[in-house]
């Protein structure tokens, strides 16, 4: 099995200076990011405020910085739970071509509500982003996937593999980093970056994932 490979992310959310973008597209993401705190807000006050729901919302604008770090010309993106769209669409008018799957099926009228609001072509599928027959369970601790909810894994209706991305994202609650580590690990290319979000940790950055041999 390949090493994991932590690699530094420029900026945090702690009063990160985020990279020189052009203005327009600049007032677009300002834009995009107040829209994602209104829907989380109402969202929150809606759905969360009865029962359990695993969407929260990252801190874009230590996501955004991580996207502009690592974009380039023609790379493949796919978010992991993409609950409202924001990270996807923030993706693809970055230049990513930008893909999310998310199991909820409201979230994901959501999400491509706000695209065609935004004039972005983000794409968004309604499924689970665990592939078909993936089951994570360490040995020595629970496997903490409760979070990620069940249903039809949304890589069929996407068109695409796990594997035909370049930059993955996502968001993993308490506990849940052991799975997206290890589901990069079987499903992931070997040079595709891993970005994951926590809130101690802002985003950190892995390469080298994938699993090559038992």
């Amino acid at each position: 099995m390949r090493a994991a490979h932590l690699l530094p992310i420029a900026g945090s959310s702690d009063g990160a200076v985020l990279p020189e973008l052009d203005a327009a597209l600049r007032a677009r993401l300002d834009a995009l990011c107040a829209e994602g705190w209104t829907i989380f807000e109402q969202f929150d006050a809606e759905v969360r405020d009865r029962r359990f729901h695993p969407f929260v919302a990252a801190d874009y604008d230590a996501v955004l910085t991580a996207l502009i770090a690592q974009r380039g010309a023609g790379l493949r993106f796919l978010e992991w739970g993409s609950a409202s769209g924001i990270i996807t669409i923030m993706a693809d008018l970055l230049g990513y071509d930008a893909c999310g799957i998310e199991l909820d099926e409201s979230l994901v009228q959501t999400a491509r509500d706000l695209a065609t609001r935004f004039h972005s072509g983000a794409r968004f599928v309604a499924g689970s982003f665990l592939p078909t027959g993936y089951a994570f369970g360490p040995s020595d601790s629970d496997s903490r996937t409760g979070w990620v909810g069940s249903g039809p894994s949304g890589y069929l209706q996407l068109g695409r593999a796990l594997d035909d991305f370049d930059v993955v994202f996502g968001y993993p609650w308490g506990g849940g980093e052991p799975m997206m580590l290890d589901l990069m690990r079987c499903y992931g290319r070997a040079d595709a970056l891993l970005l994951l979000y926590g809130v101690d940790d802002g985003v950190k950055a892995y390469r080298g994932l994938n699993r090559t041999g038992p």
